[in-house]
């Protein structure tokens, strides 16, 4: 018996070693085979990619936008382990929830980044926000992640992002953990960005073993020791650098109060879980709670905010209000962006200006375009409304859907064959309130945020 107890022993050990290699036993699955970038699109620039002994390489060139190397297939809720290493001259990234449409700047790849920055400041595996809001959770504070990146070797990401929450881990140590719920699904995609003259072109990134997980991820999932940064009804770090300031605090009535009224209304509006509700009450124009106005007024700004529509539903954001033109029954007047569910309410196909109560539009005067990319009923839309030197311009989800002149001769024209044709002046404030509107129908609201703009702007 003695002669076998070697070789017991012996595979005993194997068996001990192929065990401790499985680790968890986590069923990853390949992004990349090793071979080819097959799955892979390149998108936005033009630096070069390629496969070398079993790696993806991006190479800098000059004269390039930032360039993406992205999977084919979409992603929503996904666990991504991979590693890479980076020229310490280079800044790059991982896209995760990214994408690239036609109407938003003429394609322009943009969405959640894991950032990849060998610089001093040291942020890698923070989250930006590429070509919309910039910076949502950076690495100051976080000295432990700032330390674990390894200059000239090969780090590790883990990225967990399950619902609205993204977590990232570098060579083991927590980096970033944000809740956010602006994108729920995109690609994939690996930047090399884009470099200045004065950069030398034909350095590196190269990355591998590149893994994702789909299914059971709340196995999988690993607890963050970091408290959450959450972008909800919060200034963005690049906002606040920016001069924006929150319109609306997210939880109470402060700088808010009823258009008719000396305070908020006590009824038709309620404010659960960070958004602000204008409640349904049969249809009328401010005939419950009533429009809601801002306590300050403004010129020229910058204004955000999102909102989600009920099936059939009918609101809008005004802007240059003066809460004296009309005391009797009725809306307070001023410039609308209409809010409006065109395919359920009647108002789609109503107004003196074809088209112009429809959704983004300015109501009852120029139509937003008819392609405009509005998300579906029951999903979040962003309204975005800026105002300088009476150019004005109404954006809808970062597409640009209108544009016109305050004051001019065709805007006046518009306005003398509208229902605003009583009211003297009208829309031509120099200074006004900001106003939402109840017209009856249920209406969500968030994110509500303003950036006055001065004249050195």
């Amino acid at each position: 018996m003695k002669q076998y107890a070697m070789p017991m022993l012996i595979a005993a050990f194997l068996m001990l070693g192929c065990a401790g290699t499985e680790r968890d036993g986590t069923p990853w699955v390949a992004l990349f085979d090793g071979e080819t970038l097959n799955g892979f699109t390149q998108k936005g620039g033009e630096a070069r990619y390629e496969v070398r002994d079993g790696m993806i390489v991006g190479t800098t060139v000059h004269g390039t936008p930032n360039s993406f190397m992205a999977t084919e297939k979409m992603y929503d809720d996904f666990i991504l382990e991979l590693e890479y290493k980076v020229d310490p001259s280079m800044n790059s990234g991982i896209q995760i929830r990214s994408n690239s449409f036609p109407h938003y700047r003429n394609g322009r790849v943009h969405g959640y980044q894991v950032e990849i920055d060998p610089s001093d400041r040291a942020w890698s595996a923070g989250i930006y926000d590429e070509a919309r809001r910039g910076w949502l959770n950076p690495l100051d504070g976080n000295s432990e992640a700032q330390k674990a990146f390894k200059q000239n070797q090969w780090n590790q990401y883990r990225i967990e992002a399950i619902g609205d929450t993204l977590k990232t881990w570098i060579n083991g140590v927590p980096a970033a953990h944000l809740i956010d719920d602006k994108t729920a699904s995109g690609f994939i995609a690996l930047q090399v960005h884009s470099i200045g003259d004065d950069q030398e072109a034909g350095t590196e990134i190269a990355w591998r073993n590149i893994k994702i997980l789909t299914d059971s991820l709340q196995k999988y999932s690993k607890p963050s020791p970091l408290q959450p940064i959450v972008t909800k009804n919060q200034l963005t770090l690049d906002e606040r650098k920016n001069g924006w300031k929150l319109l609306w605090d997210g939880q109470t009535t402060n700088g808010w109060r009823g258009a008719k009224l000396d305070g908020f209304p006590e009824k038709g509006w309620i404010i659960e879980n960070g958004e602000l509700t204008v409640l349904a009450s049969g249809g009328s124009e401010s005939a419950a709670g009533g429009d809601i106005v801002t306590t300050d007024a403004y010129g020229d700004f910058e204004l955000t905010v999102d909102f989600k529509l009920t099936e059939g539903a009918n609101s809008g954001i005004k802007y240059y209000v003066d809460t004296e033109l009309n005391k009797g029954p009725g809306s307070s007047i001023g410039l609308e962006y209409q809010i409006l569910d065109d395919a359920k309410h009647p108002d789609a196909k109503l107004g003196n200006h074809e088209g112009s109560r429809t959704l983004a539009s300015l109501y009852d005067l120029i139509q937003a375009n008819p392609d405009k990319p509005a998300h579906p009923i029951g999903e979040w839309n962003t309204a975005r409304i800026l105002s300088q030197d009476n150019n004005v311009e109404h954006w809808l989800n970062g597409s640009k859907v209108l544009q016109y002149e305050r004051k001019s001769d065709a805007y006046r024209k518009l306005v003398s064959e509208s229902k605003y044709e009583k009211w003297p002046d009208f829309g031509e404030l120099d200074n006004g309130q900001i106003l939402l509107q109840d017209h009856g129908d249920r209406v969500s609201f968030k994110n509500i945020k303003i950036r006055p703009i001065t004249k050195k702007d």
